[in-house]
């Protein structure tokens, strides 16, 4: 863990909660969620649990840790059909922390990465959890983004090339180039840049990791988490993505993947049923999908790349190993239709 409470920003927490009857007395406070972005706190007085999200100390990609912005975002969902924490206190850099953060209310239930929890384990369960993560997903991309106050959160006219250009100056050299080994893919995803399938509020990091789900049967989504990255752009970037973090029998994961293999377990619908039912929830022609599919793998690539070069400055050292760039970059050729998949038997 990269940062971790002290006594002296432990009580200046008690205190700010206490000031706004969140929490009273003494806390503890202690991490969850499987990112390695900003950190989540589950903090509690013995009594009740809230939430504490704020930035990773430096260095992070750039815009990844607006804690502020998170907190507007889903201050904008609640009321929609898109199910949110609800914010209960925001803070400035310095007020409390040396940095921003904000306080959401706490959703119980399973979050799902490796394995689904008992009772939801059972095939018909899997299956309902996998197709109400479609079905929310349509709802958010159905939100009226500018009738809850987005409007300026991104512009979502030329989006596909201007984000495939801004992802890339990250790990770029002087001359504007990218790393040879992401040279074929980058290529190819600029020869092919599609015009946006139309204008909506995505996510950017939708996966079943990253949602918390009701404790009982049926499977239903209880809240979506990690606003961070989301924007107003191209609603297939958010399937692209989500199918880019579903495991497939048989082929070795990469990181994302191995985030989410507990939908490898039966009943978990295929990539191609899940697209179908967001086309079904939607209407939206998914034809193109395999270009969003393959900005999303190359994007993960960059990311993991850019958070490796930054390892021996502070980073996170979590991201050190090379090998983790080299299989999201492998699945993006396989993606786009330059390599074919190559079973775990193999690799």
């Amino acid at each position: 863990m990269p940062w971790d409470w002290t006594p002296e920003t432990l009580g200046a927490l008690e205190r700010f909660l206490a000031e706004r009857g969140l929490t009273e007395g003494s806390l503890t406070a202690r991490p969850i969620g499987d990112g390695h972005s900003n950190l989540t706190f589950l903090v509690g007085d013995g009594e009740r649990n809230v939430v504490v999200r704020r930035p990773p100390p430096p260095p992070t990609p750039p815009g990844a840790n607006d804690m502020l912005r998170e907190a507007r975002l889903l201050t904008a969902l609640e009321g929609t059909a898109v199910p949110v924490p609800r914010v209960l206190a925001t803070a400035d850099a310095d007020e409390v922390l040396d940095v921003p953060f904000y306080v959401m209310s706490f959703a119980s239930g399973p979050v799902v990465t490796t394995t689904t929890p008992d009772p939801l384990a059972d095939p018909e369960s899997r299956r309902e959890i996998a197709y109400d993560l479609m079905d929310v997903l349509g709802d958010l991309h159905a939100v009226d983004w500018r009738g809850v106050g987005l409007g300026d959160l991104g512009r979502p006219e030329g989006f596909n090339a201007r984000h495939l250009n801004r992802m890339g100056r990250l790990v770029a050299d002087e001359s504007g180039n990218p790393p040879s080994d992401f040279a074929d893919v980058t290529s190819w995803l600029a020869a092919n840049v599609p015009p946006e399938s139309g204008a909506a509020l995505v996510h950017c990091d939708f996966r079943i990791g990253n949602v918390v789900l009701a404790p009982d049967r049926p499977g239903r989504v209880r809240a979506v988490l990690d606003w961070e990255l989301a924007t107003i752009g191209d609603p297939l970037l958010d399937v692209g993505y989500f199918l880019a973090t579903v495991p497939e029998p048989g082929q070795q994961r990469n990181a994302t993947a191995e985030l989410s293999s507990a939908m490898l377990e039966p009943g978990y619908p295929s990539r191609s049923d899940l697209a179908r039912r967001y086309s079904t929830k939607t209407g939206r022609d998914l034809t193109g999908l395999s270009w969003y599919t393959t900005l999303a793998l190359w994007k993960l690539a960059v990311l993991y790349e850019y958070s490796r070069r930054r390892v021996s400055s502070g980073g996170d050292p979590y991201y050190t190993d090379p090998s983790l760039v080299q299989r999201f970059l492998a699945d993006a050729r396989v993606a786009a239709g330059l390599e074919t998949a190559t079973s775990t038997s193999r690799r």
